[in-house]
């Protein structure tokens, strides 16, 4: 039976700043050894050294035809069709590999999507992909049901849709992740999975949601309630997790080893969490990270999105604390945003950051 659980390297483990390759050893190592073999990367991820870690854990300690690897191409590297042979071959060496088995058009949505068109980048990519530098050609996504079919209709080469996909977002009215899903049926498109523990906030669960899983009494950690509902639904080739340390990793091989979907009862409980969650308030930030790099006031926006999650969803009393932990050494507080709007133009979520650091700055200072 083919694994469904793929390795997201977008939160690898880390010491002092850098990735803590043994650390990244050793859980591709129980990855590979139990059966997994899907990677995901992207030149975003850690600043670059998603990739690189790629190279020096995964490509230079086993041999290409052990696993599979998905790469990306992100807008802010490119600004012609001239630019992405160039960009792409980087990646390859970056990488430490020849040629990549996915290889996404990186979060479209309205905007980006217009980006893409007006450098030719899918009709560049398929060229990639006839001289063999790319095996499969995808796309990942962030925005209505509406924008997928417009694009699944408009470029018919796409044979893979990364979406988000979780049972908080399920019903969700911003991200769509029902209809975004429906619209990928429709097109008869493998689904690969993003964020199904919405980076992270689906282990750090409300009381209330605590108790409706305690009460199923499996002994089963709350992201494998996560990971499964994304799993259980047809077409869905890949779940991504993002694992930073091996406990992490080692918890989501064991429950997807031998996959199970959620039965019915689970997936009532799920659901009825989803609804909990979106009706507490929190602002739905994935921690993608991609508002951080060009902020002009090095605003740790996620972070300081989090705080505000728990202090308002999870009644969390050591938000505080850490407000001012992500507010020291150079890094700039809620209230110091000069509201540029750089945030808003990369976000995935299309969230409005601009009024929603306001929020934050009346919450803690």
């Amino acid at each position: 039976m083919e694994k469904k659980l793929g390795f997201g390297c977008m939160r690898l483990p880390m010491q002092n700043g850098e990735v803590d390759y043994n650390e990244f050893n050793k859980m591709i190592d129980y990855f590979l050894n139990q059966g997994f073999n899907y990677f995901d990367t992207a030149h975003g991820y850690l600043g670059g050294k998603s990739e690189i870690a790629i190279r020096e854990c995964l490509a230079k300690r086993y041999p290409r035809e052990n696993f599979i690897l998905t790469n990306k191409l992100t807008k802010p590297y490119f600004n012609s069709q001239e630019e992405i042979k160039t960009f792409f071959e980087q990646q390859l060496k970056w990488c430490g590999v020849d040629y990549f088995d996915y290889y996404l058009m990186h979060a479209q949505d309205r905007n980006t999507y217009q980006h893409f068109q007006n450098t030719n980048a899918y009709e560049e990519c398929l060229k990639l992909k006839k001289a063999g530098k790319i095996k499969h050609l995808g796309i990942s996504f962030h925005d209505s049901g509406q924008m997928l079919e417009q694009i699944l209709t408009e470029h018919p080469e796409i044979e893979i849709v990364q979406i988000q996909f979780n049972y908080a977002d399920y019903e969700s009215s911003s991200v769509q992740s029902k209809k975004v899903y429906e619209v990928c049926r429709k097109f008869n498109k493998p689904i690969l999975v993003m964020e199904p523990v919405k980076g992270g906030g689906l282990v750090n669960l409300p009381q209330e949601g605590k108790k409706l899983i305690d009460v199923l009494n499996q002994n089963l950690s709350y992201a494998s309630y996560a990971i499964r509902f994304a799993a259980s639904f047809e077409g869905m080739f890949k779940v991504l997790s993002g694992m930073s340390n091996f406990e992490q990793l080692k918890d989501n091989v064991d429950f997807m080893k031998d996959f199970k979907p959620l039965n019915d009862t689970e997936m009532e409980t799920v659901l009825k969490i989803g609804e909990i969650l979106r009706k507490s308030g929190g602002i739905p930030c994935t921690a993608c990270r991609y508002c951080v790099d060009g902020c002009p006031k090095k605003i740790l926006i996620p972070d300081l999105f989090s705080c505000l999650n728990s202090k308002v969803q999870f009644k969390d009393w050591n938000s505080g604390y850490y407000y001012n932990v992500y507010t020291k050494e150079g890094h700039g507080k809620a209230s110091d945003c000069i509201k540029c709007g750089k945030c808003e133009k990369i976000c995935p979520q299309h969230l409005e950051i601009r009024n929603l650091l306001t929020k934050v700055s009346e919450a803690f200072e």
